[in-house]
């Protein structure tokens, strides 16, 4: 398979590797003050480009009927966008908060527990808490507002706020330290006990190797998709 990798910082250097592991190609690198190869030539197309660039980098592929997995995060008030544009150039499109197969798995236990404590929604508050590595750009994460959404939807919640969350809405502690690829825990908390799940990344490669399994899966398909999808766990 031809892959175009639109974004070439620390994830797409990752990415690039397991691809070429999966016996994959390369054809075409799309970075800030870079450019190789040939994007037509792609089979498909990852994009984990900064947010600002991620609309444009994805429309482009698109626009040539390459379909596009994309995790970049921080520009999700244009998601419905590009969805309409992926369906007008009959192409497929697959965004993720995260792509590790462990926190994919992880979305499906937190909405069932969100489920199961709603009826007890009012003798805990929930608080979902993320850390990350000093140079992630975006904060809360995305992984943390998909978690945040998977609970809202299960339970009374309207919606979430980062920090100090007002009645009635969800609050998420973001945390950068160090080197951290990712941990992200939601903690159920009453007067007399706490209960807590939680999901702790080691290294970004469960990330990358996601993200190319999805490739693989998405190429030459066409619609809108989602790693429930990929996975089979909807």
């Amino acid at each position: 398979m031809k892959i175009a990798l639109l974004g070439y910082g620390r994830m797409g250097k990752t990415i690039a590797s397991y691809a070429q592991q999966r016996n994959h190609k390369i054809v075409y690198i799309l970075d800030k003050e870079q450019e190789e190869g040939s994007l037509s030539e792609a089979d498909v197309a990852i994009n984990f480009s900064v947010p600002e660039a991620a609309v444009s980098n994805i429309k482009a592929a698109l626009e040539q009927k390459i379909p596009v997995v994309s995790g970049t995060t921080g520009w999700l008030e244009k998601y419905e966008e590009v969805v309409t544009f992926c369906k007008t150039q009959q192409s497929a499109f697959l965004y993720a908060s995260n792509f590790s197969i462990g926190v994919n798995l992880f979305f499906k236990i937190n909405q069932f527990v969100a489920q199961l404590m709603h009826p007890h929604q009012s003798a805990y508050q929930t608080e979902i808490q993320e850390i990350h590595h000093i140079h992630k750009l975006d904060a809360p994460s995305g992984t943390a507002i998909t978690i945040a959404e998977g609970i809202i939807k299960e339970t009374d919640y309207t919606g979430w706020e980062l920090d100090n969350a007002s009645q009635g809405t969800l609050p998420i502690e973001a945390l950068r330290e160090g080197e951290v690829p990712g941990t992200h825990t939601v903690h159920y908390r009453s007067e007399i006990d706490q209960i807590s799940i939680k999901h702790e990344a080691y290294k970004r490669d469960g990330f990358a190797l996601g993200a190319v399994i999805a490739a693989e899966w998405l190429a030459g398909k066409e619609g809108i998709f989602s790693m429930d999808d990929v996975l089979k766990i909807s």
